[in-house]
This record gives structure tokens, C-alpha cells and sequence, in this order.
């Protein structure tokens, strides 16, 4: 089959090389324009990009995917099928432009967590179980028809980072399973709406820097979730004499807490708790507003509390 891949971030890397590996007929990734950045506003090239230049792999990088030009572009590659990784929403003159469909993976097991942070929502939601979903795209994003699932289990202490690395691997993998299956069709489809039917479905929005404010009020394995879910990106952040104090990695601990939600114990040298409802959160990673980020006791030596 010939097949037009589209993505953008690191984590469609890996599905794309997984697919030329498994001796998939790329014809042609679709990905993110160069956007500047930095302080020289150097135009940076999306991690598909790049991996596709260095491959030989054509690109296209499109500013608006209804541009009949871009259209065009499309028709004339003559695909049979397309993919979709971490990419954004497609018009439907594009995903119904193949005879054999368009397929999505998603970071998630579908129906749960449609929508645009799934990695991060099922960790903030203390979930025991993520995965790994391919699709058939239509009109709803996140809706089509389930193609192939893998579910991992979740400890309960990893951060987001950790299953982006985990399902990003588990989904390539599943992605190969699936373009084999729908070359030779040995596939079943499964309709979402059968699998949701009696279970309260879950959402994961796009995460905004609101979502990121801790509320200690809350208990201390609800905050202690929050800062896994946004580890490494976006970050839970609290305000710190009147500074933002990005915590990265964190424990908790049960116990009565002798002081209201958001008070800190510090004895200035290797430990930093902040109260909660239900006991505390002792953070071992930061970055305070300002500065570069450090372990606990490194910036506990630079910052007397």
C-alpha cells in the first residue's frame, strides 16, 4: 500500500520508523510548518521533519489543510491509505480521501480520554490502566471505529513522561499490527458507541496554565497526581514568596498536617512539605521563576525559606 504519514512531535517519530522498518511504502509525510523560536528565532523543524529529511522521505507542511493546493498534493501522491500521529484535525476532504481510509492512533483506550492531553488526564486521574488505540477517523474527533488496542498497567508512580516514552513505544508497535491487518484485511471494526454504552465516560481537554495551579486543599494523592500528570509538561506550579515554584517530582504522605493547606515545614537543608488536606507533599524536584531547575537540596542551598 502506499501510504502518506502524518505528525508532528516525538512521538509520531517512532511509529513512523516503525512502519519504514516493517517495510511500510511511505510515500510522503504531511507535518507542522517550521515555526521560529528561541531568541534568535531560528525556524524550527517538527521532530517528523527531520526524521523524514534525513530518510528521504518527501515532505509536505502545509499552513492550512483545506488549500486546494495542498489538496492537490495529495491526490497526485495517490495513497491508499493514511496515518495519523499526534497531528491536528483533519477536514474531511482529507481524511475520506483514500480508498482504504484514514487511521489515528491514539494515547488512550478509546472510548475513554478522547481529546487532545490523554496521557496526562488518566495519570491526574490516578487511573490503574492506560493504552494504546488505532481508528478509523471521521466527522467526531476521536470517535471512529476501533480498529486494535493495548493496554499497559500503570504503577501509580510514574509521571506523564514516563507513559509518553511507554505508550509511544507500545504504539508503534500496535500501529505496525494494524496498516498489516488492513493490507490484508484481517481486521474488525468496533464501533465506539457500543463500547460506551453504560460506563461514564472520561475527557482529556487541552491542559491550560489554570489546570496547573496546585490546590493543596485538596488530599495529598489527588496534588501528588496532578504534579505526575504535568511532569515534565506543563508543570504544576504554586507561588512561592510571590514567585512561581514549578514542582517537578514530588512524595506524599498521610498524616495531620498542624497547619493550613499550602503552609511549608522546610529545615532549610534537604526537605520541603507542603500541607494538604489530608497530610502533606514533600517535593524533591523544582524550579523556582527565574532559575534553571535543581533537586530539593540544591535549592534549599540557594534558597533559605
Amino acid at each position: 500500500m502506499r501510504i502518506i504519514f502524518m505528525g508532528t512531535p516525538q512521538f509520531a517519530v517512532a511509529s513512523l520508523d516503525a512502519l519504514i522498518k516493517a517495510g511500510c511504502d511511505i510515500v510522503a509525510v504531511v507535518t507542522a510548518p517550521d515555526k521560529p523560536a528561541g531568541r534568535g528565532q531560528k525556524l524550527n523543524q517538527s521532530a517528523v521533519k527531520q526524521y523524514a529529511d534525513a530518510n528521504g522521505i518527501k515532505v509536505l507542511q502545509p499552513e492550512k489543510l483545506k488549500a486546494p493546493e495542498f489538496i492537490a498534493e495529495l491526490e497526485a501522491l495517490k495513497a491508499d491509505l493514511q496515518v495519523v500521529v499526534a497531528f491536528r484535525m483533519l477536514p474531511e476532504v482529507v481524511w475520506n480521501m483514500p480508498p482504504k481510509g484514514t487511521i489515528n492512533l491514539h494515547a488512550s483506550l478509546l472510548p475513554q480520554y478522547r481529546g487532545a492531553a490523554p496521557i496526562n488526564w488518566a495519570i491526574i486521574n490516578g487511573e490503574k490502566e492506560s493504552g494504546v488505540t488505532t481508528f478509523f477517523l471521521k466527522h467526531d474527533i476521536d470517535t471512529g471505529d476501533i480498529l486494535f488496542t493495548e493496554k499497559v498497567t500503570l504503577t501509580g508512580n510514574e509521571t506523564a513522561g514516563d507513559l509518553h516514552d511507554r505508550l509511544m513505544n507500545k504504539g508503534a508497535g500496535l500501529l505496525v499490527k494494524t496498516v498489516k491487518g488492513i493490507e490484508s484485511g484481517r481486521y474488525h471494526e468496533h464501533p465506539q458507541e457500543e463500547l460506551a454504552e453504560g460506563i461514564e465516560l472520561k475527557h482529556a481537554p487541552k491542559i491550560f496554565k489554570a489546570d496547573c495551579l496546585i490546590d493543596f486543599g485538596q488530599p495529598a494523592e489527588r496534588v501528588y497526581n496532578l504534579i505526575r500528570g504535568l511532569s515534565p509538561v506543563p508543570t504544576a506550579y504554586t507561588m512561592l514568596n510571590d514567585k512561581i515554584l514549578k514542582i517537578y517530582a514530588a512524595t506524599h504522605e498521610p498524616g495531620e498536617p498542624g497547619i493550613y493547606p499550602g503552609g511549608f515545614i522546610t529545615d532549610n537543608k534537604t526537605k520541603l512539605k507542603f500541607a494538604t488536606a489530608d497530610g502533606f507533599i514533600s517535593v524533591t524536584d523544582v524550579q523556582l521563576e527565574g532559575k534553571k531547575r535543581m533537586g530539593i537540596e540544591e535549592f534549599l542551598r540557594g534558597n533559605k525559606l
